[in-house]
């Protein structure tokens, strides 16, 4: 497949244009014109697409409608005679820590939490790696070179969330970023390096410093490799680090203390419930792409259905910033097949530009992630200078071939083999032509609110990785993720161990789930779908974004 005839007009004017771009350098926006962009165009200001939560900690904020949904929902479980009482269930498994998913934040949580001195159990709902960490393409941040230090990376991360990020939390993250890098360099992965062996570092959108260090564009598949290696091979080895696949969790467990007792599971091969008794719990769940808020396309893989934040919830813990989502800029808009997968950044941190129907560049290639999608939506939608495909999908010029011109020929093939990879198999030649891109669900900017070791209101209840929230306030910036499920899933597990040897054993209940019956009887809720949702239910349309309606709602002030 290359591109059909209706798009090669507009193909003709961005190469026509390209010569003059080379040579000029398109200003960045005022802060007053992101805040105003951000609130006139940016999906997380669309009043309609939000309503309040009736029940449980974060009761009168507001959140994403689909997100509101799964938090008041009914439990999976229901104990009546068709179901035993968990009195009635023996214990499956019993651990000092179980981690709850198996990504990055979950196998980094497991490997300190093992070599704290803990029995691990890892339980993951798909297979080992089945995870956003292992489609993550285009670095992971550090401040470790001369011309950086962390201060200069805290200031770019608070500015990055709208300095609404906690503080903490934040120092946490940029405080551990190098040592992060030499230990996962330790453990196998391999970083792009000069040729005199240090490490290769580049820009990406909102920082200040080149502190991006990547694996080629498969940053996250070279973690995710490497981290789950070291968790398997210490396996092999020690009966003090398990993993179960296909088996996520459907309930936390509390002792009549209220604290974290194990957790319920369900077997997808059988259907069997199991119970996991543990003195701590580490939730590495991800994020909830995969609920694709207000009709978007996601990035995420197949089990990102907010599962943690349920759980989490239930018991008593509370949200913090879920009333904010990242929209990825560059998400594939042709062809079809792959409408909304991940373009990465490090193509724009290279120098490929952006460019409308007409070939214009219309804004700085590398402005926060939000402000970036915010641009491409006005060009699209008030501006009407998008291109669109024969589907209907809108969308914007990302000028690829640009990076070989500006670095030299060659540089495309070798620092983006997986994005050349990808657009190869439909006809489309990333080093010779442009792609169509356009803003799609990527990121869970909140979650569960986390103290800087990962710990939560609930004692022995630990969170890591997107699932948690307060890290990247209203905004993440790019190899920030990478990051945070590394700094926060160490500190989770060296964390959770520690409290697993001094934590007594209590008698796990379900007390928990009268109280939210109660609670949502209280509020007038009906039953309705069960939560956690597991996996997503495909047998729905998802609706193209952004066009007729959502206009008219800007017509009239909703966006």
């Amino acid at each position: 497949m290359s591109y059909p005839t209706d798009m090669q007009a507009s193909l003709a004017k961005v190469e026509a244009s390209r010569q003059n771009r080379l040579h000029q350098t398109f200003p960045k926006l005022s802060p007053e014109e992101r805040d105003h962009i951000l609130h006139r165009y940016h999906p997380d200001y669309i009043s309609e697409a939000f309503r309040e939560i009736r029940v449980g900690p974060n009761k009168g904020d507001r959140a994403p409608v689909e997100l509101v949904n799964i938090l008041e929902s009914p439990p999976i479980l229901t104990l009546d005679e068709d179901n035993p009482h968990l009195s009635q269930l023996e214990a499956d498994s019993v651990c000092d820590v179980l981690v709850i998913g198996g990504g990055g934040a979950g196998a980094s949580a497991a490997l300190l939490a093992q070599e704290n001195g803990a029995d691990v159990l890892i339980c993951t709902k798909l297979r080992f790696g089945d995870a956003n960490t292992m489609m993550a393409q285009g670095g992971i941040q550090a401040a470790d070179k001369e011309n950086d230090s962390p201060a200069i990376h805290y200031l770019d991360v608070m500015g990055g969330g709208g300095f609404a990020c906690n503080p903490d939390l934040v120092e946490a993250l940029v405080m551990d970023a190098p040592k992060v890098i030499a230990w996962l360099e330790s453990l196998g992965v391999m970083f792009d390096k000069e040729s005199d062996g240090t490490m290769r570092t580049i820009h990406g959108g909102g920082t200040s410093r080149k502190r991006m260090h990547a694996a080629r564009d498969y940053t996250g598949a070279e973690i995710m490799r490497t981290l789950r290696d070291e968790v398997r091979s210490r396996a092999a080895e020690h009966p003090s680090i398990r993993v179960w696949e296909f088996r996520p969790v459907i309930e936390l467990l509390l002792d009549e203390q209220g604290h974290i007792a194990g957790a319920l599971l369900k077997d997808l091969d059988t259907s069997r419930l199991m119970v996991v008794r543990a003195r701590a719990v580490v939730i590495a769940t991800g994020g909830s792409g995969r609920l694709h808020y207000q009709g978007f396309p996601t990035t995420n893989h197949y089990g990102a259905t907010g599962d943690g934040l349920v759980l989490a919830y239930r018991v008593g813990a509370r949200l913090a910033f879920i009333d904010t989502m990242q929209y990825h800029p560059t998400g594939a808009a042709f062809p079809e097949q792959i409408v909304g997968q991940l373009v990465t950044e490090k193509v724009r941190g290279l120098g490929a530009q952006i460019c409308n129907v007409d070939g214009e560049q219309f804004v700085y290639p590398l402005e926060t992630r939000d402000v970036e999608s915010a641009a491409f939506i006005r060009e699209c939608v008030e501006r009407k200078r998008g291109v669109v495909t024969s589907t209907g999908q809108a969308g914007v010029w990302l000028d690829a071939p640009m990076i070989d011109q500006l670095k030299g020929p060659g540089t495309i093939a070798r620092e983006l083999p997986a994005m050349v990879r990808q657009f190869h198999r439909f006809g489309i030649d990333l080093v010779h032509e442009p792609i169509l891109v356009y803003p799609t669900l990527h990121y869970q900017n909140g979650g569960v609110a986390i103290k800087p070791d990962g710990g939560t209101s609930i004692p022995g209840l630990y969170v890591a990785g997107e699932a948690a929230g307060g890290i990247h306030g209203r905004n993440r910036l790019m190899g920030n993720s990478l990051l945070d499920i590394c700094v926060f899933g160490r500190r989770a597990g060296a964390a959770a161990a520690s409290w697993s040897g001094f934590a007594q054993a209590g008698i796990p209940t379900l007390a928990h789930l009268d109280e939210w019956k109660r609670f949502r009887q209280e509020a007038g809720l009906s039953d309705g779908s069960s939560s956690p949702v597991i996996l997503p239910d495909y047998t729905r349309k998802i609706s193209v974004p952004l066009h007729e309606e959502e206009l008219s709602m800007m017509e009239t002030g909703g966006i």
